[in-house]
Parts: structure tokens; sequence; C-alpha cells
């Protein structure tokens, strides 16, 4: 952009950006009354603002219901019944957090943030609802078997979240997925108390270990499928289940034609990872026939991708599916359950469209009517038994009932008291070409000419930093300048007006699928929104690394309105949708672990909750001992050091070294003299008290 001619207009006497010497405070930019920015000014905050408009801002209704809403007090409540919710029954999110994270003296459980928390009735609900869809489904068309589903177990291995499925699916004889060796562990221990018809479909690449345990599922009377991934697996089940006297049931995972386009479709389609193709699938059936082992051959399992967009492309890759059953069952194999994978998706965005992969074009009624209907035609039409559906809807089960909750604990916002009472000096003693464009811009302001300002305050910027890199002016001056745009900025309502808010996080720990794929979840302040947010804000994590940012959010947003920061933390902000995928692939970046959790329940009293299990984060080290340090050295190497360096200090330093171990990575909102206090206070012996011992340890196993 070239320079901007000065233009010579009066300013008016005593102006010079007529201060007291101090900038403006926010709203009373001296040029009359700025144009209405899209986020409003912080001190209207109260104004002509309700909890609906917060709602429809965030769109909460669009991806929440009927799970999360916003109450009269502004906070975020959990309909953990869905739509069944009643009024009184609704769960204050808020609440909870406070429950969690006051001290115990408080009456709280002294967890420290991040938090999760879990809403196991609400996992029950989604379970209730899909099974429901389904048996409606088949009720309505007339389909001649029923639906049984299995939980993939890598979408969150969580002990308590296994078991719960297990015993909320027990009597729709609901099952589980493994796909690795630990995995079909879990799932055999976990099944044993569950629904004997309940499936254990194992999936994924497999070695004689695993083909052994899975047969071992068998001779325990579980309801265990082996499904071949690859045609050579056929003969490893088949040499091992003669070793061990154990005759398998075998299902097929089939590589369709049929694809789905967007980033969650790179697994579908005939050159997708996993399946067999038309040739390899009739060649085992070949292979079994003539091992007298077809009648094992009883299960077809396809997958299309997660996130399936339309009921339009489900139909096709079902109805692709249906044939490949009905011609296996016509060569004799005992076929009995069509597998349709996972795929079923969920509305991350709250936009209802087909056309993302943050969204979906479908609900749950819609997806069980596509599935029953595409695989009744194909089996009415060759005569051939209407099976058992089941799919492996991971994703649209475990998503909802797990929220993360995280809090800033600072901001970008320029304070411009930090530079004292002098700065239209400091500015009336710019070198000439940079005086000229402030004076301009000061005249620009008082014509109300808002892009003139940016444009005069853009150039005095640039202009400035090129004669502060070539030793002409001084800091105070260029801090001048750059508060002085900052207000600018703000005031008029610029596209560089975004700040940055720090949170207390690691995004690679608790949203790794933001950083490594781009998948956006809903983030929205869990109080406050009976008050209009003042802020265009993207949220930075802990880490030391440039990609540890949130700056893509729902609805095409690359900002988050936010509400004007106070400084000292309790700002909360919330990540919903999450419980899918998050916890288990999350590493540990700069060992930040991952957060506390805890797991909530409704209880009678109105708006009463109970907190049935709580978990602080995996400490320092825990962090340290998954990578291979060991901590207890570590700590008995830094005593020594101690008590060879630091005579007089040295229990105090010995204690806080041990306090340090035992501690979350997080940051913890305590001044250093309150450390120290609590480092000296009643404490003898270098290691601690044991009295402390054995209260960290109770807290790290808390049940209710």
């Amino acid at each position: 952009m070239p320079a901007l001619a000065c233009v010579e207009t009066a300013v008016p006497p005593g102006y010079g950006f007529a201060w007291d010497g101090s900038l403006p405070l926010q709203g009373a930019f001296p040029c009359g009354t700025p144009v209405t920015p899209t986020i409003p000014n912080a001190h209207d905050v109260h104004s002509s603002w309700s909890t609906d408009l917060s709602a429809a801002l965030y769109k909460i209704d669009g991806w929440g219901a009927p799970y999360f809403t916003v109450n009269a007090a502004g906070n975020m409540s959990v309909r953990s019944l869905g739509s069944a919710t009643l009024p009184y029954q609704e769960i204050d999110l808020m609440k909870v957090v406070k429950k969690a994270s006051d001290p115990k003296s408080l009456g709280g459980l002294g967890l420290q943030l991040p938090i999760i928390i879990r809403f196991p009735d609400v996992l029950k609900n989604r379970l209730e609802s899909l099974h429901s869809a389904f048996h409606f489904a088949i009720q309505s068309n007339g389909f001649n078997s029923h639906y049984q589903g299995v939980y993939p177990v890598k979408c969150n291995q969580d002990r308590y979240i296994v078991e719960d499925i297990v015993e909320f699916g027990s009597p729709f004889r609901f099952g589980l997925e493994a796909g690795s060796k630990p995995e079909l562990l879990l799932a055999m221990s976990s099944l044993t108390r569950g629904n004997p018809d309940a499936l254990l479909i194992c999936n994924g690449y497999k070695d004689v270990e695993y083909v052994s345990l899975a047969l071992m599922g068998r001779a325990l009377d579980l309801n265990t499928v082996i499904v071949l991934e690859q045609e050579e697996e056929l003969d490893t089940v088949v040499e091992t289940s003669l070793k061990l006297g154990v005759r398998p049931v075998i299902g097929l995972r089939a590589k369709l034609r049929t694809k789905h386009s967007g980033h969650f479709g790179s697994t579908s389609g005939e050159k997708g990872k996993f399946g067999l193709t038309t040739a390899q699938i009739l060649s085992v059936a070949n292979k079994l026939q003539k091992l007298d082992m077809l009648d094992c051959l009883q299960l077809l399992h396809f997958h299309i991708g997660s996130q399936i967009p339309s009921t339009v492309l489900l139909a096709d890759g079902v109805t692709e599916a249906a044939q490949i059953y009905c011609e296996l069952a016509r060569l004799g194999a005992g076929m009995r359950v069509i597998d349709i994978g996972g795929g079923l998706g969920i509305d991350y965005d709250g936009s209802h469209s087909s056309c993302s992969d943050m969204s979906v074009g479908y609900g749950l009624d819609e997806y069980a009517s596509t599935v029953v209907r595409a695989i009744q035609f194909a089996c009415d039409r060759k005569h051939v038994r209407h099976p058992i559906i089941c799919s492996e809807s991971g994703r649209a089960l475990v998503s909802h009932h797990s929220v993360l909750v995280f809090e800033a604990v600072s901001s970008t916002a320029f304070d411009p008291g930090a530079l004292g009472q002098n700065i239209a000096y400091v500015l009336d003693a710019l070198e000439d070409d940079a005086l000229a464009d402030y004076r301009n811009l000061t005249a620009a302001a008082m014509r109300s000419e808002y892009d003139t300002c940016i444009l005069y305050a853009d150039q005095l910027k640039r202009r400035c930093v090129e004669q502060f890199k070539d030793g002409l002016l001084g800091l105070e001056h260029l801090a001048a300048v750059d508060a002085l745009c900052d207000l600018v900025a703000r005031e008029i309502t610029t596209s560089d007006a975004v700040r940055t808010y720090h949170v207390n996080l690691s995004i690679f720990t608790s949203i790794p699928d933001f950083w490594a794929i781009g998948q956006l979840f809903p983030i929205v302040p869990i109080h406050r929104l009976d008050q209009r947010p003042s802020v265009n804000g993207i949220l930075s994590d802990l880490t030391c690394d440039s990609d540890g940012k949130l700056d893509s959010f729902i609805g095409g947003r690359k900002s988050l309105p936010l509400h004007e920061f106070s400084g000292g933390g309790g700002y909360y902000l919330g990540m919903f949708l999450g419980g899918a995928y998050q916890e288990a692939l999350g590493g540990l970046h700069n060992l930040f672990g991952g957060p506390s959790v805890v797991r909530v329940e409704k209880s009678d009293g109105p708006h009463s909750f109970a907190v049935t299990r709580a978990l602080p984060g995996p400490s320092c080290a825990d962090v340290l001992r998954a990578m291979q340090h060991e901590p207890e050295l570590m700590f008995e190497s830094l005593k020594r050091r101690a008590e060879e360096y630091a005579h007089s200090d040295g229990d105090a330093i010995t204690c806080g070294l041990a306090r340090a171990f035992s501690s979350m990575p997080y940051l913890v909102h305590v001044s250093a003299d309150d450390v120290m206090a609590a480092e000296t206070d009643g404490i003898a012996s270098a290691g601690g008290s044991d009295d402390d011992d054995v209260e960290w340890e109770f807290m790290r196993c808390l049940s209710f």
C-alpha cells in the first residue's frame, strides 16, 4: 500500500489526541459514536441481551440438542435424559465445576482443572435412543430380525465407559468391538458381565496370538466373531482352531466399491486400507467349503467411513453390502449377521448439513430406517432370510456424554495504564513523518473517517517499526504507538482486533484431532451467557508450540465470541462432543498429562447431582514415568543436591520438590507465598509427612 500523503488539517488547540496524558477508556474514542461492531463493547454487556441470544450465537440448539442448553442463570446446563429431561432435572455445569475444583475444606473435591466431566445418564440415553431408532424401523417395515449393536472400544477405552455400555446395553444384547489384543482382553473381561448373546467383534490385523485369544473367548461361551481383514488370515484361523479344538465363527470384511468422499472416508472404496475384494471373498468361501467349514462363515462386515454425511451415500453402501451378503447365503454360508460398521455421524457444528465433515444431514431415525429398508429390499428380492443388523456406532454413542472444561488464565488485552500518564507527550516527540501520521490520524478520527483512521494507524505503526530498527526511536515511543494503534483497532473493530486468551490446557493432549486433522468441536463459555460477549478471541494453550492454539471454530469462524477477561482466572470454557477418540489419541506434548475426571449422575433433588467417581489427572511423576524416567530416583538425586548446597533451606526445597512431583503439570492459581507456606508449615522431613502421602493416594483413587 503506498504511503498516505500528509493532510494539512488543523488540530484543535490542546487536543494532541486531547488526553489528560492517558489513553481514553474503551468506548470513548474521541470522534463521536463509533460504528457498531459485531461484538458490542464490554460496557454494554447487559443491555438488550439474553440467554436465547447466546444460544443462537454459539448454535447451542443446533449441536447441543437435546442434551445441552443455557439456563436462566446464564450457565450451560446438561439435560442428561435428553428430551425427556424435566426442567428441575437439569444439571448446572458451573455447579459441577465448583464442586470438583473447590478445596476440600470448602466441601469440594480439590481437583485441578482442566477436567473432564462424564455424564453416564447421557451415555445411557444415547444407547437407548440408538436401539429405539432401529427397533422402530424394524417394526414399521416388517423386518423379520432384530438389531444388536457393538461399541468399538477404540473410541474411548476408559474402563468405566466400557463397563457402563455393557451394563446399559445388556437388555439390548449390546456388545463390543476390538481391534487389538489388549482391546480384546478388556472386551472379553467386560462381556463376562454382559448379555450372553452380545457380539464380540474381532476386527483389525491378526496374528496367531490374537486368533488364539478370540477362540478362547468362544471357549468361555462369549459370542466371539473373528472378522477377516485379509485373505491370508483364514489359514491362521483354521490352523489355530484345529489346535485348540474350538470351532470358529468367522466374518468377512468386504471392500466395497461405494466410496465416502470426505476426510473420514479415506478407508472406503476399492483402494481402502481394509477388507477383501470380491475375488478374495469368493476364494475364502471356496476354501471354507472344501474344509467343510462354510457354516462357520456367519457375518459380513463393511465400513464406508466415519461421519457418513447423507443417507443417500449410506443407502448406496448398504445396498452393495446386502447383495454380497445374499450371494454368500446363496453359496451355502451360514450367514446370520450383517455388520454395517461405523459411520453414524454427529452434528458438530449444528448446521444439519450433508456437505461438511463437521455435520450430517440426518438423525437417528432416518439413519436406522435407511439401513433397514436397504437390507430388507435386497434380501426379499433374493429370498434370503433377514439378518441380524449390527452397527459399530462409537462416535455417536460416547461423544455427547463427556465435556472438557478448562480455564482462561490471561489474555493479551492491552492495559493503557501500564504505560503511565505521559503517552501523549511521548507521541508528540515522534520524528516528523511519524508525527504527521499521528496528527492526520487524530484529524481523521475527529471527522469520523474510520477507514482513513485504520490506514493512518497502519502506516504510523510500520514507519515507527522501521525507525526503531534503525535505532532512531526509543522503546517507550514504540510502545506508545502500539498502544494507540491497539486502541484504534479495538474502537473501530477491525479484523485485527482479535484477542488471544491463554488457557490452562494442552491442545495436543485433550483435543488432538483439532491439531491433526482440523476437526472442529463446539467450544462455549459455560457461564456469563446472560451477558453480551464483547471480545473476539482465539485460544492459546500452555505448550511451547505454535500449533497449540484454537483459531478455527464451528460456523466458519476464525475467532470465538468471548467475554471480557477480568484477570485472575475464573473464566471457564467447555469443549463439547469430544467423548470419542480425544482421550485415546492424546499424547504427552511438553509432558502435559490428561485432565482430572469426574463422573456425575442425576439425583432426586431439584437441579441436584451426585459425583460418583473422581480422579485427579496424572501427576508430574506419572507423566515422567510414562517416558521411562524414574521419579523416585530423580527426587533422591535432587534431595541430595539440596542437602549439599542449600543448607538452611534444604528442607523447604526438598519438600517443594516432593510436592512438584506429585502435582499435575497444569497451572495452579496460588501465590509464591502460599506455596512456600505450604511447604514449610508443619513439615519436619524432606519427603513430607505420612499424612500427606495418604491424602494424595486417597485423592488419586477417590470414588463415591
